[in-house]
This record gives structure tokens, sequence and C-alpha cells, in this order.
């Protein structure tokens, strides 16, 4: 069946222009630059568009700790504990306090502008259109590179569940991309492609499955913890800041790419039964619970497993209860299965986070209309979704781990300061827009919210500040080329102001 974009209703008391943000005030600012969605009008697009509500709460919250409970625990543990040492335990907990301030500016948002568009939407309403393209473009280097370096993740816990299973694994060539003495990363391509199949059939089958692997997942960590605590020594904690506090702070810096995906669940918006209200709490939750995990992890690996021999690991978790903890390859089998399971659902969930946010710059006009156009059976953007699919497909199987994670990590930051920056921005414009939930201690908070993403994005390398300085700069003219051409909010002040001068 051919794809068929479905039109909006068109309310008789809400004329909509071409980007349904409403006839009456829809275009705030007169620079192309600067010009801005209002909250009315985002809210209009995101009650009147073609996805389906089928979410509630508990999927809602699922699909954030889908999206956030992956490869940064199984497999990013292994690089940040050779640059934190043992105090790779507060840099869990200075990346997550980076990314509660973080969440509870979402919280806030989420609840007031329930669309597709995350982090995006926010900035349109505030920030003005070339600041939104640049949080899209910053969100597409986080949703799309973080599925890249997940399903990389996921390919590492293939082979060891292979080794420890058959005593075989993939050679080289197959599963690991060029820069890791490899030719193509096979199983980190397979993965994405299997996600894309799961992400064809709609978004009800979609959390169903995620709800599955998010319970496994759960229970998988819960046991490495219950394992690893029987060989906890604690010595292995001193001295707790082997490489003092710039190599906690460096710590943080790559752990940051472990809650990445919190802020899933504010994508599903169009996709939720009562936004207003379950948005916000779906964030809080699903940050809450994951961050408990990563704490409880990270002090059951590095004390059952001196932090010196993290160094080179893959598979980092199965490798401490192999190496430390008796019982032969039992536990070791059963927590490489738990991950294999736990990142499918990483790459499942991102992957339809990044999906929706294509959808929504493209209804803006800011993207081809195609990443926009709905299959009327299934309720997908499906010709967005096979292109998000191969995008990433490539990267996974040519990019290492180390540059996805830091890559997704400074993408992520930046347009997380940019939320809290948008909330104190509305609450001065918007004071008496309802709220179904309002960040406590404002300003205080989202200025805290600001200074910690830039501490963490201090503690990142020179070749991603390089790398995503590039990607900036393509960004930029992918706009200057398209995106300022084609925007609906321009076209709604074009005809709004011919509208004007015919009545003058």
């Amino acid at each position: 069946m051919a794809d068929a974009r479905t039109p909006a209703p068109t309310r008789p008391e809400h004329h909509q222009g071409p980007c349904g943000s409403g006839r009456s005030g829809s275009v705030h600012g007169e620079n192309k630059l600067t010009r801005r969605r209002s909250v009315a009008g985002l809210v209009a697009d995101a009650s009147g568009g073609p996805l389906r509500r089928t979410m509630g709460l508990s999927q809602l919250t699922l699909l954030s700790v889908g999206a956030t409970l992956g490869t940064g625990i199984f497999v990013v543990l292994g690089e940040a504990v050779p640059e934190a040492g043992p105090a790779v335990v507060v840099s869990f907990v200075v990346a997550g306090v980076t990314a509660l301030f973080s969440a509870l500016s979402y919280a806030e948002l989420a609840g007031m502008i329930p669309g597709a568009g995350s982090s995006y939407s926010y900035t349109y309403a505030t920030l003005g259109e070339l600041v939104a393209w640049v949080c899209g473009w910053c969100l597409i280097l986080e949703y799309g590179v973080s599925v890249a370096a997940v399903a990389v993740g996921w390919g590492q816990y293939v082979n060891e569940l292979l080794q420890l299973t058959v005593g075989w694994t993939l050679p080289d060539s197959l599963a690991a991309p060029p820069g890791d003495g490899g030719v193509l990363n096979v199983p980190a391509a397979v993965i994405v492609v299997l996600a894309m199949v799961v992400l064809l059939r709609g978004a009800r089958e979609s959390a169903v499955a995620n709800a599955v692997m998010v319970t496994v997942k759960v229970v998988v960590l819960v046991m490495f913890c219950a394992v690893a605590f029987t060989a906890f020594h604690a010595g292995n904690f001193r001295p707790l800041f082997p490489l003092g506090t710039a190599g906690m702070t460096a710590g943080a810096a790559s752990l940051f790419f472990s809650y990445i995906g919190f802020d899933a669940a504010s994508t599903a918006g169009e996709e939720a039964k009562n936004p207003q209200r379950d948005l916000p709490r779906a964030i809080i939750l699903s940050l809450a619970l994951v961050t408990a995990l990563y704490c409880a992890v990270a002090l059951a690996a590095v004390g059952a497993m001196p932090w010196q021999r993290f160094a080179g690991t893959e598979a980092t978790l199965s490798q401490v209860l192999l190496r430390s903890v008796g019982g032969g390859d039992l536990w070791p089998v059963l927590l490489s299965i738990g991950a294999v399971i736990a990142t499918t659902s990483v790459v499942l969930t991102v992957q339809y986070g990044q999906i929706r946010i294509l959808f929504a710059m493209s209804r803006d006009g800011l993207m081809p209309p195609l990443f926009s156009t709905v299959h009327p059976r299934t309720g997908v953007p499906r010709a967005g979704t096979v292109i998000v699919t191969a995008f990433v497909t490539v990267l996974a199987a040519l990019i290492p781990l180390g540059a996805l994670a830091d890559a997704t990590s400074i993408g992520t930051l930046f347009a997380f300061a940019l939320v809290n920056l948008a909330v104190l921005i509305l609450r001065r414009r918007s004071p008496d827009a309802p709220r179904g939930f309002r960040v406590p201690f404002a300003p205080l908070t989202p200025l805290l919210g600001v200074a910690a993403c830039v501490y963490v994005m201090y503690g990142l390398g020179a070749d991603t500040w390089i790398a995503f300085g590039a990607w900036m700069a393509a960004g930029l003219a992918v706009y200057g080329l398209y995106g300022i051409r084609h925007s609906a909010l321009g076209r709604t002040a074009t005809e709004e102001k011919t509208v004007q001068e015919t009545a003058s």
C-alpha cells in the first residue's frame, strides 16, 4: 500500500495555516532566523496530527527506560573506569545530577507542548527557528549516532555469548569497524535493520516488544549486582580518586552517554493518551530507576574487580563475572543473553525517537516532506523509518564505539542546555500557560542545569569538539540551502503579510 499523508482535521473555530500554528499570532519575530512557533500552534499540531494515541504512563516510562538502560552500562562502563578509577561511582552521580536538572526541565516543557519534536519544538517556541534547527540537528546527532553506538555494543555481547556457549566468535573482519581492525561490523548493522522491521509494524507493537525487553534487562542487572557483591572487596575503592578529580570529570563526560534516552518519552507526545499528565511523570520515573540501577551496578562491578583490570575489556559486565566470580560460565552466559536483549531494546526505542523528531522537523518544512509522510494502515512514518535505518546502519558498521559515544554526548548536552533555557524563557513569556509539572526552585534549577551541561562538555576531548563543530557547520549549510527556504512558518508569515497589505 502506498504511503499517504493523512491531513490534520481543520477545526472551524481555529483556522490552521500550513504549519498548523493558527491564523492569529502564529508567527513571532520579524527576522527569519528568530521567528518562533506559538505554543498554541505546537499544541494544535499535536492534537490534530496523524500519529495514533496508544501509550499510557507505563508504556511511556518503559520507553524512556528502554532508550536509556543499555550499552551505557553494559559496555561504556569499561571505557569510563580506566578514566576515573573507583571514582566512577561518583562519575555516575555527577552525570546523573546533570541529567536530573535537564529531566525536570523536560518534564515541564513536555507537559506544556506534548508534540513529537521534543527539545526541537521547545526551542522553536522560545529561541527561534535558527536555534531550533541547531537543536534538531543536535538531536539527529544524539539519537542517530547513539543508535549506532548501541548497535556496536550489541555486537560485542553477541560475540561474547558465542565464545561462552560454542567457543567460537565472528572474525574481526566481520565484527569490528575499520578503526578497530575490522572491515565491517555486521552484527551492529543487523540489529539496526531488525529494529526497523519492528518499528514498521506500529507504535503499539513496538511498545509491547520494548516492555518485554526492559523487564528482562532490569532482572539481569539486578542478578549481576547480587552475584558480583558476593566477590566484593572494599579495598578496590582505595584510593577513591587515583586519577584525581579531573579523571572523575572525564569519566562523567563519558558516562553521560549512559543517561541519554530518558527524554525519549517526550518524542512520543503525539502518541500518548494523556500527555500533559503522563509525560512529566514518565521522564522523572525513568531517570530515577535508571540512576539507582547504574550506581548499584558500578559499585558492584568495581567492588568485584580492581579498576586497573577494566582497561581494554569488551562486554565489560560479563568479564567482571568471568574473572572475579566463581561458578564457571553460567553467570556470564546469562548476563550476555540479558545484554543482547537490553541493547536490542535501546536500538528500538532510540531509533523510534529519531524518526519522530524528523517527523516534527519535516512537518515544519525544515526537512523534506517524506519524513512526515505517515502510512495510513500502521500510522508510522514509513519512508523516514527506512531512511534513518540506512543512515544508522552505515554508522554502526563503520565507526568505533568510543567515537560514537562521545559524539552522542556532546550533541545531547548542547540540546539539554537549550531545554533548560527554554523553561526560563517560557516562564517569562507565558507565565499563565497550563503546566502539568513545574520545575522546582526556578530559575535556579534550570540555570544549574545549563551550568552542569557546560561542565560535563568541558570534560570531552578536542577531537570530539572538532567533530561537533564540523557537524554543526554541515547542519547550518543544510538549513541555509533547504530549511530556511521551505520553512512552513516562513510561508505562514508571508501569507499573513499579504493579507495585512491587502486589507490596508
